[in-house]
């Protein structure tokens, strides 16, 4: 027999409703601001919009407490940023900002031998 999932806690709705109002509030500058604001406006809400569908997804597959250690600990998860700042890496020229993907492959590997390390000794 499955639980029924906990409730979502105060903090993660407050998040979403702040995500989609900045979603709203900036497509509505997006229309309403001339020139460059608006099209910054536009990006903005792009961005919520964006971050909204992904911590749906993330609240919804990840249920209860303790969202961030089960992240943490999917080595999936890990490797897949870690290839993807491999990639990113890679895709640059060496006098452009190079630097942050290579910062951010490292703390991917880094990230994939936590979550390795933590799924193994749990066994």
């Amino acid at each position: 027999m499955t639980q029924p999932r906990p409730p979502w806690s105060r903090r993660r709705r407050r998040l979403l409703l702040g995500l989609a109002l900045g979603a709203v509030l900036c497509g509505l500058g997006a229309v309403g601001l001339p020139g460059e604001y608006g099209v910054t406006a536009a990006f903005l809400a792009g961005l919520c919009g964006f971050l909204l569908v992904a911590v749906l997804v993330v609240f919804v597959a990840v249920p209860g407490p303790g969202t961030l250690s089960t992240l943490l600990r999917m080595p999936p998860l890990a490797g897949a940023v870690c290839v993807v700042a491999v990639l990113l890496v890679l895709s640059n020229p060496a006098d452009s900002i190079r630097w942050v993907w290579v910062v951010a492959a490292v703390a991917g590997a880094a990230w994939t031998a936590f979550a390795v390390w933590e799924t193994r000794r749990g066994n």
